[in-house]
């Protein structure tokens, strides 16, 4: 069996790369910094002999890049051998602080050993004293910011991976117990399956059903991320499921201990005290979604900046043309049927939500979607709003929270859901979005099967350029006034 398993840990092995690069930043922004403090408190004569004759014209630039490379190659060999690359592995942050400063201080003794041995008297000690301090300091700091905003995600039920345990004695308990209450390993178990789930059984007509088929639509409908074994499982069952959740994208580990001989070559990895063996993990651009973030973050900051007048604005119109509250929010399915409030400009009358189903009838959608051209609750400003989608400009509020995202299928309301078919909930697999394919290619067409295969093609397809092209696309749709 271990010789069929694919190469596992590419979305840890994304994640462990951009700590590392998180890291060697650091170190150069650290040894940055003591240059300056050097230049500013160091002695006079010290100072301009370590600029003129060592930065500049002497013999010793060389050797200083090469300490900093090595200093830095040694830092990240230690990080990763103290699985400092792995946050979710230390359920103590105080632990996690001190692996850090232990080794930056390991390096460090590293670092001035070769200081000793090669004779460096030119290289002041104190630039590389006060490195090594910042270093420690940063890097704490960093890993501190981190932990508080993943938990913060964590506690509002973003990001969180759903589970299904395979088992239910006591170490499936125990393991169930473990994730739930330790809540910034990020995990969210939505269940047990016990082994005699997983067999061929015979259903009321005396047919042969298949139930990992059963399985894994339970593992769409419940937006399974991860399938943890915690018990024996035949050889062959196993090796039937883990191809089926290659196919269908489902993460797949097993504790070792009730496999005492499988794969040697897997990696152990742990879930908080828990040893694993992941035996499938799909791929997941861990660096294309953390760059998505952070263009989220910067366009909204930036939006919310230069349109801060034309929201006043739009917000003392929206007070002065009807009663009722400037802003509407609703509830919407976001990413793994996470709802949450979504906000607008109120476009329609106060009680626009009571009249709805009295205008069922002259909806002009096909489908789950209700839409009217000439919709009798929308108010004379909101229909400009509209117009120029500019009804939409505070939820840029819910991407800055990390609820939305710019670009990304629209967050449908729970009634659409309800009705949704299994391959619909392909959909909430993603983060919803202000804008997607649909608002840029499709946004006239009244069909729902063209929504919905317009969104599996950016999930399909997505990619940080992809996303840009929607961005500037949008912007030319807004400014021709086809929102309404």
């Amino acid at each position: 069996m271990a010789e069929r398993v694919s190469p596992v840990g590419r979305s840890s092995r994304g994640k462990s790369r951009m700590w590392m690069l998180a890291d060697v930043a650091t170190i150069l922004l650290s040894a940055t910094i003591a240059t300056i403090i050097e230049k500013q408190i160091g002695p006079l004569n010290g100072a301009r002999a370590f600029y003129h004759g060592t930065l500049f014209h002497g013999r010793s630039m060389g050797i200083l890049l090469f300490l900093l490379l090595g200093f830095t190659i040694a830092l990240v060999f230690i990080s990763q051998r103290m699985s400092l690359y792995s946050p979710g592995a230390f359920s103590s942050f105080l632990h996690e602080q001190r692996l850090s400063a232990q080794a930056c201080v390991t390096a460090g003794l590293l670092l001035t050993g070769v200081l000793y041995m090669i004779h460096a008297a030119d290289i002041p000690r104190s630039i590389v004293l006060i490195t090594l301090g910042l270093v420690i300091v940063l890097l704490g700091v960093r890993r501190a910011i981190f932990r508080v905003l993943l938990h913060r995600r964590f506690d509002r039920g973003i990001d969180l991976r759903n589970v299904l345990i395979v088992g239910t004695g006591p170490e499936a308990r125990a393991l169930h117990h473990h994730l739930q209450s330790i809540r910034h390993l990020g995990y969210n178990v939505k269940g047990f399956v016990t082994p005699m789930d997983l067999d061929v059984h015979i259903n009321r007509a005396g047919a042969e059903v298949d139930a990992l088929d059963g399985l894994f639509q339970r593992a769409r409908k419940e937006f399974i991320d991860e399938i943890i074994f915690a018990t024996h499982c035949d050889h062959d069952l196993m090796q039937d499921i883990l191809e089926r959740a290659r196919v269908h994208g489902v993460d797949l580990r097993l504790v070792p201990d009730f496999y005492g001989g499988v794969p040697g070559a897997n990696p152990i990895e742990y879930l908080g005290q828990f040893p694993t063996i992941p035996l499938h993990r799909g791929r997941v651009p861990e660096a294309g979604l953390v760059l998505k973030r952070g263009l989220d973050i910067a366009v909204s900051a930036l939006c919310f900046l230069l349109l801060a007048p034309i929201l006043v604005v739009i917000a003392i119109a929206v007070k002065l043309d009807s009663r009722g509250p400037i802003f509407y929010a609703s509830d919407r399915i976001g990413k793994k049927g996470r709802v949450f409030r979504c906000f607008k400009f109120r476009t329609m009358v106060a009680d626009a939500e009571a009249q709805r189903s009295a205008l069922m009838h002259m909806n002009e959608r096909d489908g789950i979607l209700f839409k009217l051209a000439n919709d009798p609750r929308i108010t004379c400003v909101g229909r400009i709003l509209r117009k120029y989608s500019l009804d939409e400009l505070p939820q840029f509020f819910n991407v800055l929270i990390g609820d939305m995202s710019i670009v990304g299928p629209r967050p449908p309301i729970a009634s659409e859901v309800r009705e949704y078919k299994l391959g619909h909930l392909r959909r909430l697999s993603v983060t919803p979005g202000i804008t997607g394919l649909w608002q840029v290619q499709g946004r006239q067409d009244p069909s729902f099967d063209s929504y919905v295969s317009l969104d599996l093609s950016y999930i399909e397809n997505w990619s940080l350029w992809l996303d840009i092209k929607i961005m500037v696309r949008t912007v030319g749709v807004v400014l021709a006034g086809t929102g309404a």
